[in-house]
């Protein structure tokens, strides 16, 4: 879930755990309890954890130990896969995570198992919706922190134990499509494939097999940056009924504009007020324009941290830096300039253009403030 799960001060993770995804209009949810480095590590089905034994209860902190659980910080020698900064905090399955958790011991999952539980309740929900219209989100864990991929592809990448979570990850993807054929639902199904974020190499554990392999060239920047790297990420659709296969769309969309894009194709009126930043972009997913939004903001750390406007062409970042990293050609070592760049001819934001186009800064600068403007509620 990770946009909040229970009441104010965290849910009671040994009654309902609510309000979640049904409260948000899901009929059926099979979800973690956090992230995968987080505890506690128990899956939620609907507003239950499953498998706990009443006679061990859940107590989780965030703040301070709790339990007698080892932690990594103190037992190092327990880990199997150990962490470059933070998850060292209570163990389980071998693994250090973020938080502190006691109990629940029956409920805690194997990381080794998560991939193939997630792919088969997403299956056996396809099987069960079949004959009736139907929407899954398959949120899958394989690519985020900690990357604990089954022992049948351990090995099976080059670069080491990331590269063989994708592979996971793939057959996980395979498994679906796979399984929407044998059930006659491919020409009448929208499939999206898509990532949350850009990549990043150091995120928590020593599971990269090293680190100078560069998940997003020719982007430059990663996860928790302003920089290309940080927030372009594929995005694949599939509807052989309504999509030309093998095509492509420079449309700018955001994943924020897949709500009133879906709302637009079922014929739905989204509420007075509700998904305020998503754009209809259906006629650019089914190939029938060339345009998308025409404007999105990125940031990385709230309201107060510098943002960053795509516009066209053109891509502006607040003074600030975008992020860590090395200055782009052009750039001023002093952060408290602004970075303008020409993504048509510059994708890779090497050359900051702004010392010399000072006009279009301040066209984008005013644009950007008239955004945030319409955007307060």
């Amino acid at each position: 879930m990770h946009i909040g799960l229970g009441p104010d001060g965290g849910p009671d993770w040994n009654g309902e755990v609510k309000p979640g995804p049904r409260e948000l209009g899901f009929d059926y949810s099979f979800i973690m309890a956090a992230t995968g480095d987080r505890v506690p590590t128990v899956f939620v089905e609907n507003h239950r954890v499953v498998g706990l034994d009443p006679k061990d209860p859940i107590r989780v902190s965030y703040k301070q130990k709790i339990g007698e659980d080892p932690t990594g910080k103190e037992n190092p020698e327990l880990l199997k896969l150990k962490h470059t900064h933070g998850h060292d905090m209570t163990i389980v399955n071998g693994v250090g995570r973020i938080g502190w958790m006691t109990g629940g011991k029956a409920a805690r999952w194997k990381d080794e198992d998560i991939a193939d539980t997630f792919t088969g309740k997403a299956l056996g929900f396809i099987e069960q919706s079949k004959d009736k219209p139907f929407f899954l989100y398959f949120a899958t864990h394989n690519i985020h922190v900690p990357r604990v991929p089954h022992p049948r592809f351990k090995g099976s990448s080059p670069v080491g134990t990331r590269g063989d979570a994708i592979h996971e990850l793939d057959a996980a993807a395979g498994q679906v499509l796979a399984l929407l054929e044998r059930l006659n639902l491919v020409e009448n199904t929208l499939v999206i494939f898509s990532s949350d974020n850009g990549g990043v190499m150091d995120d928590g554990y020593e599971d990269v097999g090293k680190f100078d392999y560069h998940p997003n060239t020719p982007l430059r920047g990663t996860k928790g940056t302003l920089f290309e790297g940080g927030h372009r990420v594929p995005f694949i659709a599939r509807w052989p009924a309504r999509i030309k296969p093998g095509t492509t769309n420079p449309a700018l969309l955001a994943l924020l504009d897949l709500p009133a894009t879906f709302a637009a194709l079922t014929g739905v009126q989204l509420p007075a007020g509700g998904c305020g930043d998503s754009v209809n972009v259906l006629p650019a997913l089914l190939g029938l324009s060339q345009t998308g939004r025409a404007d999105f903001v990125a940031h990385v750390g709230g309201t107060q941290s510098p943002k960053a406007l795509r516009a066209g062409q053109w891509k502006y970042i607040q003074p600030g830096r975008g992020g860590y990293g090395k200055a782009a050609k052009g750039e001023a070592k002093n952060p408290a300039l602004p970075q303008l760049y020409d993504l048509s001819t510059d994708l890779a934001e090497e050359h900051n253009l702004a010392a010399g186009q000072p006009e279009k800064v301040k066209e984008l600068t005013a644009l950007l403030q008239q955004i945030r403007d319409r955007s307060r509620p």
